[in-house]
């Protein structure tokens, strides 16, 4: 991409592309699912992801790999790799607005995390913001209903497992380099993986191939993009852009699988994404807020 255009523009164009090729990633996963189970969908995903993060082992050297927080990873790779199998077993079992949908409760879950375990504040409009979040998730799974399943309390679960790797993410990131992590998942995961994919193999046959191959290339690629939008760009303006993952999955989803879309996972998404926008919105300006006054502090003579 052209180093000429300005910074946010060159994030939300990689922010677009991140998230089409995590939704294009998300069909990949449902087409395997006809013929494969999902610990084996799972462990094809990781091994490919491997093999399209290992130029990055290339170009730093083994240097890369060292570390002193090792048993963090371990942790966080083995909480990643249970919400990846309840997340694609979603994928695989319900309608793929649904699962996406639901998969938009990690940044509630989140917040609640990031105030429990590492002690931010969290204001009260954020906090309501959460609430109504979960106000949203109400509406799809709808407890009582006909429409309430196993399946949506196993989407919700990928969701949390998710936020306790973002958290986990977040304090790695404070003394690891993003290449470093990237690279750490990507090599434990596939033996994690390969462990519950064994009680269920038989190996891909034709077409099934290109499904699982997509699906780690797409993931890592996807994954990739999102790293740099943020580094570029500004959380609070590249999440919305983030949420087009949904309306990619629901055109998809009704052209190859002729899936159509309840009012009430419409009406729930609706209300997550807004909830999710104005969270991402507040983080941003609390962030600012701590640089401007860090700024202010070291500007003063004496101190």
């Amino acid at each position: 991409m052209s180093r000429s255009l300005p910074a946010p523009l060159r994030a939300a164009v990689l922010m677009l592309g991140s998230t089409a090729l995590f939704a294009l990633m998300v069909v990949a996963i449902r087409l395997a699912s006809a013929d494969l189970h999902t610990f084996q969908i799972a462990f094809f995903r990781n091994f490919f992801g491997l093999l399209a993060a290992l130029p990055l082992l290339l170009h730093h050297g083994p240097g890369l790999l060292r570390t002193t927080q090792f048993p963090r990873y371990l942790f966080r790779c083995l909480v990643g790799v249970c919400s990846m199998l309840a997340g694609f077993w979603a994928i695989g079992n319900l309608p793929l607005a649904q699962a996406v949908s639901l998969s938009y409760a990690t940044p509630l879950f989140v917040t609640i995390a990031a105030a429990a375990m590492l002690g931010e504040q969290v204001r009260a409009r954020r906090w309501a913001a959460v609430v109504l979040g979960f106000a949203g998730v109400l509406l799809i799974v709808r407890p009582g209903s006909t429409g309430f399943s196993t399946g949506t309390l196993i989407a919700l679960m990928a969701a949390l497992l998710s936020s306790i790797v973002a958290i986990q993410i977040k304090q790695l990131s404070a003394t690891e380099p993003a290449d470093r992590i990237v690279i750490y998942t990507t090599l434990l995961w596939v033996p994690m993986s390969l462990v519950p994919a064994l009680g269920v193999w038989m190996w891909p046959t034709g077409i099934t191939w290109l499904w699982v191959i997509g699906a780690g290339m797409l993931g890592t690629g996807g994954h990739m993009l999102w790293t740099r939008a943020l580094k570029l760009g500004e959380v609070s303006a590249l999440t919305p852009i983030s949420f087009m993952q949904l309306p990619i999955v629901v055109v998809l989803g009704w052209l190859l699988f002729g899936e159509l879309v309840d009012r009430w996972t419409v009406a729930g998404a609706l209300v997550i994404l807004g909830a999710n926008a104005y969270i991402a919105h507040r983080e941003a300006m609390a962030v600012r807020r701590a640089s401007s006054e860090g700024a202010s502090a070291a500007a003063k003579p004496g101190e």
